[in-house]
């Protein structure tokens, strides 16, 4: 076997495949600086988005749900809960936490003011006009 697979022939796979890949990945590095601009959504970046932001952060929302794909499987995703049930439904469900529903996961109430339930409402719309490319497949998150 050592006659037919010779040192020089493994350098030249091993020095291919380096010079393929490192190609490979200059053109996908090019792909997604061209592919950002197209998805930016920083100019609907508001003081309330960013307050809202902070009540997720503050309350460990990401501890149970994920928001497109990133956090915790315990509760459902959140990137697209504004288009799937809108703002009253959002303010209404997390003031009447927790539903006391026996086997079912519950919610803390975080007894939030009018103007934080406002605050993090902006900050779900903010994410669900995020352009995901389709992330989540499933509409229910």
């Amino acid at each position: 076997m050592s006659g037919i697979f010779t040192k020089s022939m493994a350098r030249n796979i091993f020095y291919g495949g380096t010079v393929f890949f490192f190609l490979l990945f200059l053109a996908l590095t090019f792909d997604t600086n061209k592919e950002f601009p197209k998805r930016d959504n920083s100019q609907n970046l508001t003081p309330e988005v960013i307050a809202g932001k902070k009540i997720w952060e503050t309350r460990n929302c990401i501890g149970c749900h994920t928001l497109i794909g990133e956090g915790a499987y315990f509760a459902p995703e959140l990137g697209n809960v504004y288009q799937r049930r809108g703002p009253d439904f959002i303010k209404a469900w997390m003031q009447a936490q927790p539903t006391g529903a026996p086997g079912r996961r519950q919610m803390p109430q975080f007894h939030l003011t009018d103007t934080e339930l406002d605050q993090i409402v902006a900050f779900l719309k903010y994410t669900s006009e995020i352009d995901t490319a389709k992330w989540p497949p499933n509409i229910e998150g």
